[in-house]
């Protein structure tokens, strides 16, 4: 890849990412997000209102950090998981993960609030539903992958009822408007600890799959192949799945179900890089991390009332996905 490639996917996420620290209700010019930054690490002249500091360092900037580490995170997930099952409509949910982690999420908000609490449920269940996945798949050596999306599809249709269930038991003035809104995903009450919760989670998942992006393109060999060059195909495997695993269970957590961003992402990215795995991977996680900035900015400028993450998300992921189907006519 060329270094000027690679400057420009180091430079479009922070360069949007200053521009979001502007936009909303209440606008602040670059210049001024700028100094107020520079403030942060050096002493230098207060040229700006107290509300716009904090506006920008209270409000906006854990916002705009989780949609980097989110958007990025689910991007390189979904490119993991496609390169790894060999299917273009794999996404980071294939197994589970965010159904798991939206009913810890329920649960949490029924019985504790919209706290800490739903948050680490979240996490619980997400893990937990990947345990139950490979609980499913068991051991079955002829056609791993293929027994890995049906339990994948078996164990979101489980979770996906628990789901309704507690949807069906919740108080309908409170309980229930805030359990479908966070389904839907939203990075509207995204503070600092939210930040710290999620944050050094989806860093470790980035690490290791960016990583292993070497290796990914060695699981299009047939298994049989990979095994006697000496590749540790299973470790190879429940590594990708591991990070993956946690990146959406660190996302739901904080941010709710996000659709659509680790599905057609990758493709985006081989649309730039081709189908090379080590430059994929990299890429998909710096156009992730500036598309879902652009989304939340979206979501929260269209309207008086911020639009859930999700329905932007879909709005603009499905007819993209049509178009890719439509001019790849089925050959990926």
């Amino acid at each position: 890849m060329k270094k000027s490639k690679i400057l420009l996917l180091i430079v479009l996420p922070l360069v949007v990412a200053i521009i979001s620290l502007g936009v909303g209700r209440v606008f602040i010019d670059p210049i001024t997000i700028i100094k107020i930054l520079t403030s942060q690490i050096i002493p230098i002249e207060e040229t700006w209102a107290p509300v716009q500091e904090t506006v920008v360092m209270n409000v906006r900037f854990p916002r705009i950090l989780l949609a980097l580490l989110i958007g990025g995170g689910l991007s390189i997930s979904g490119a993991s998981f496609q390169g790894m099952f060999g299917n273009p409509l794999v996404s980071p949910d294939i197994l589970g993960v965010s159904a798991g982690a939206g009913f810890g999420a329920s649960l949490g908000i029924l019985f504790f609030g919209n706290t800490f609490g739903a948050q680490i449920l979240a996490l619980a269940f997400g893990l937990l539903a990947i345990l139950f996945t490979f609980f499913v798949a068991g051991n079955q050596k002829n056609s791993p992958i293929f027994m890995f999306v049906l339990a994948g599809v078996i164990t979101s249709a489980l979770f996906n009822a628990l789901i309704s269930l507690m949807k069906f038991i919740a108080d309908p003035e409170e309980k229930l408007p805030a359990i479908t809104y966070w389904l839907m995903g939203s990075l509207g009450t995204a503070t600092y600890k939210d930040l710290y919760v999620a944050a050094p989670i989806i860093i470790i998942g980035v690490l290791i799959l960016y990583t292993l992006r070497w290796r990914l393109n060695l699981l299009t060999l047939p298994e049989d192949e990979a095994k006697s060059m000496g590749i540790p195909v299973v470790s190879l495997k429940w590594a990708i799945i591991a990070g993956a695993t946690i990146i959406t269970a660190a996302t739901v957590a904080v941010a709710g179900i996000v659709g659509w961003v680790g599905l057609i992402i990758p493709h985006i990215a081989r649309m730039f890089v081709g189908n090379n795995n080590q430059y994929v991977l990299p890429v998909s996680l710096a156009i992730g991390s500036t598309y879902l900035l652009i989304i939340d900015n979206l979501a929260r400028s269209l309207t008086a009332t911020e639009i859930p993450l999700s329905i932007l998300t879909a709005i603009i992921g499905a007819p993209f996905f049509a178009y890719l189907l439509r001019r790849m006519g089925g050959s990926w």
